[in-house]
């Protein structure tokens, strides 16, 4: 897969997730939040797990329990940032918590430098800030009505970003990009049904109220979007990921006007245009440069 392709998954797996802010939203008049994160990832475990199996027996080798420990790790990261994230939309809208949510195009790259003293491309410096700043208009250009809800997304992009960097990082050093799947799926939804039991009731007509969500969000947001994440991951860098999987902001708010009724602010659109020019240009540039280096390289074994 080239890297063209690999971001062109993670542009698909953004509009998976951006369609699934509308059904995480809706399922909150059902469902409390840990319920709800703890059987969507349950589902999508089931679902990745035959798949994961296959992987296994192709593979012929048993996995090493370095990779498993670095899989549950990423697990972790996935509960805080899908928990967090169905919190905050309680008392927020889709369309906040998917700008918010965003804001993980930052905190990718300061996180790589710190775990992993992996400095990005310097395209990527003025690309996520681009981003941002349409991250930032796409919600109306201000700060002044954030809720609870809103603080909540906004710690819920910081374990995005940590879930974007190290499965980044541990998928470019396991062929195992299907298991890192099911096993971060299954940590999540252990830790969610654990503390869901412990914090928040539940009856069969609250799952009944929310199965439809449960089952859009467990198969497709997550069993398949996910899946994808990871395996565009192993094509790209962690901060370029992030610049592709931020668009999601703007499904979630094409989503949300369409089926909630959300209306974007007349900024929106230049955000929605600061966030594509934001994608071109970080695919575009690096190549041009590779290319401009390559030719002069060539010129340079002629003379």
């Amino acid at each position: 897969m080239t890297r063209v392709q690999a971001n062109l998954v993670l542009l698909l797996a953004a509009a998976i997730w951006g369609g699934g802010f509308v059904a995480q939203a809706t399922a909150m008049d059902a469902i409390g939040p840990f319920w709800f994160v703890g059987l969507r990832f349950a589902i999508a475990a089931l679902a990745c797990l035959p798949f994961a199996l296959l992987e296994h027996r192709k593979l012929g080798k048993p996995a090493q329990r370095r990779d498993f420990g670095a899989f549950v790790l990423v697990g972790l990261a996935l509960f805080g940032g899908a928990i967090t994230q169905q919190i905050g939309l309680q008392t927020t809208t889709v369309t906040n918590s998917s700008f918010l949510t965003g804001l993980y195009v930052v905190f990718v790259p300061v996180i790589s430098i710190i775990l992993f003293r992996k400095a990005p491309h310097w395209i990527i410096w003025p690309v996520a800030l681009m981003a941002l700043a349409g991250i930032f208009l796409l919600s109306g250009g201000t700060l002044a009505h954030m809720t609870v809800g809103d603080l909540w997304s906004i710690v819920c992009a910081a374990f995005w970003a940590m879930q974007i960097v190290l499965a980044g990082h541990f998928i470019a050093r396991s062929p195992r990009p299907l298991g890192l799947s099911a096993t971060q799926f299954a940590t999540c939804s252990v830790l969610a049904l654990a503390m869901a039991i412990a914090l928040e009731p539940i009856s069969l007509a609250a799952i009944e109220g929310a199965l439809i969500e449960i089952l859009y969000v467990g198969l497709i947001s997550s069993g398949l979007a996910f899946v994808l994440q990871v395996i565009g991951q192993r094509y790209t860098t962690a901060p370029q990921a992030a610049i592709f999987l931020s668009s999601e902001a703007l499904f979630g708010s094409f989503f949300g006007a369409l089926f909630l009724g959300e209306k974007l602010p007349a900024l929106g659109y230049v955000g929605c245009a600061l966030i594509f020019a934001a994608m071109l240009i970080v695919e575009v540039v690096p190549e041009l440069l590779k290319r401009r280096r390559n030719g002069k390289s060539i010129g340079a074994d002629f003379t």
